[in-house]
């Protein structure tokens, strides 16, 4: 695949998905970064429907620690992992108010020191908080990116890597969501929704199958 599929591609999908964002509700960095690190092995359906119910009573740092451990696993106790989810939250607040005054850091090794924040949550953190290019290559991109060959790689930094040198410029901050929203909606799993896809003809997997 050569660079002007990929733009070709990220064209298409810019113009299928005008305005490619987040499923996640949240209103602040904070709230964010609490369902980014709830969404890990569940779905944004269930995780909206958790933080329904917890922001509007706790969505600082102070207040999540009001709740304590317990009470916290009260409002996600729907949501898979919620124990060790509850610990690391917890411990990700007391980091935050200790070490950034309560606020969300917008640097990447700030982000990957706070409790249950890998590579992953820290690059969406980037991105959808704070308008950074970066890339979260999650099962959805990660399968895209291969299927597609848009950037082929055996693991997820070999794909964002690959990803984040093939991105046009003009897409490097939408590509995160479009790549999800693409891969979420069309380009799913088990049976892709190839005839209704608007980057068929561009793409190494139809073409071989």
């Amino acid at each position: 695949m050569n660079n002007q599929q990929r733009r070709a591609i990220f064209d298409r999908l810019a113009l299928a998905i005008p305005e490619p964002t987040t499923e996640l509700s949240y209103s602040s960095p904070f709230e964010l970064l609490i369902a980014v690190v709830l969404s890990a092995q569940a779905t944004d359906k269930g995780v909206n429907k958790a933080t329904a119910k917890l922001f509007p009573v706790a969505n600082t740092p102070e207040a999540i620690l009001a709740l304590g451990e317990d009470g916290l696993k009260e409002f996600i106790k729907t949501i898979g992992l919620f124990n060790s989810k509850a610990k690391h939250i917890i411990s990700l607040c007391q980091q935050l108010l200790t070490r950034h005054a309560g606020q969300v850091p917008n640097t990447r090794t700030e982000l990957e020191a706070l409790a249950g924040v890998g590579r992953k949550t820290a690059n969406v953190i980037l991105n959808t908080a704070f308008g950074q290019p970066t890339i979260a290559v999650d099962t959805h991109i990660f399968r895209v990116a291969n299927r597609t060959g848009l950037a082929k790689g055996k693991n997820v930094l070999e794909v964002e890597r690959g990803l984040m040198k093939c991105v046009p410029k003009q897409h490097q901050q939408d590509a995160h969501h479009l790549l999800i929203l693409h891969g979420r909606y069309t380009c799913i799993a088990r049976k892709p929704r190839c005839e209704s896809c608007v980057i068929a003809d561009l793409c190494e997997f139809n073409k071989a199958f």
